[in-house]
């Protein structure tokens, strides 16, 4: 725990509401200035898709190599490839960047497990949050697309912000693509039969803004098709 959360653990036991508060003023600060370094290296990077998926999975599984091949793919056809910097998926991304000879950046997090930053990110677009909420934005902004593979909590947060941005159009659309049909299926199942018919949640169109496959070459073609009909800029 730093100094500075310390102090604002010993305030709250104290009830010191006053101190409290300029802690939090103080901390805007920080915040603006994630917002600012992140901003500044990402608009230099030019167009990149977004890999996402456990950080739990290794070299062995499938969804390792097929993120790997996606990622590789990708930098073929002009694209750089983000991340979320860390090992499992993540790490499959930047490494297939690498092969490719492509950019290869990550946005990590700092927490206090799994979250290491992989050795695949070139050493000039590594760059570390300490909030969620302002490395999602960079994701959102400078990602012309999502490529989803089978992932945990975080995978699924990442989604679904996505998509609800998309649907409220705070953000401007992009593709996102699931990949692996066999683990997504029940998660899209309960969306149209659930979401869409029993409880009319969701509009039909909104299912548009996903596209569920099962390779890398369906993956790439979809971004690629995409990018056939609109300019490639930042989402907002």
């Amino acid at each position: 725990m730093s100094s500075s959360e310390e102090k604002i653990k010993k305030a709250f036991e104290q009830k010191n509401w006053n101190e409290i508060q300029s802690a939090d003023s103080w901390k805007i600060f920080k915040i603006m200035s994630e917002f600012v370094e992140g901003f500044e290296k990402l608009a230099r990077i030019g167009p990149c898709v977004s890999i996402f998926g456990s950080a739990r999975t290794g070299p062995e599984n499938k969804y390792y190599q097929l993120a790997e091949e996606i990622a590789y793919q990708l930098t073929q056809n002009g694209y750089g490839v983000i991340t979320g910097g860390g090992p499992g998926i993540m790490e499959a991304g930047n490494l297939g960047a690498k092969k490719g000879k492509g950019k290869s950046v990550g946005i990590n997090i700092d927490l206090p497990f799994e979250q290491d930053a992989n050795f695949f990110i070139d050493s000039d677009k590594l760059i570390t949050f300490d909030h969620f909420f302002v490395r999602k934005v960079m994701f959102m902004k400078y990602s012309q697309g999502f490529i989803i593979l089978p992932g945990g909590f975080g995978t699924f947060d990442e989604l679904f912000e996505a998509l609800t941005l998309i649907q409220t159009e705070k953000i401007g659309k992009f593709p996102i693509v699931m990949v692996g049909k066999s683990y997504w299926d029940g998660l899209v199942r309960w969306i149209k039969d659930i979401m869409l018919t029993q409880e009319s949640n969701i509009n039909p169109d909104d299912l548009k803004l996903f596209t569920v496959v099962d390779t890398a070459e369906e993956a790439v073609d979809i971004i690629n098709t995409f990018y056939s009909k609109y300019l490639l800029s930042p989402n907002f």
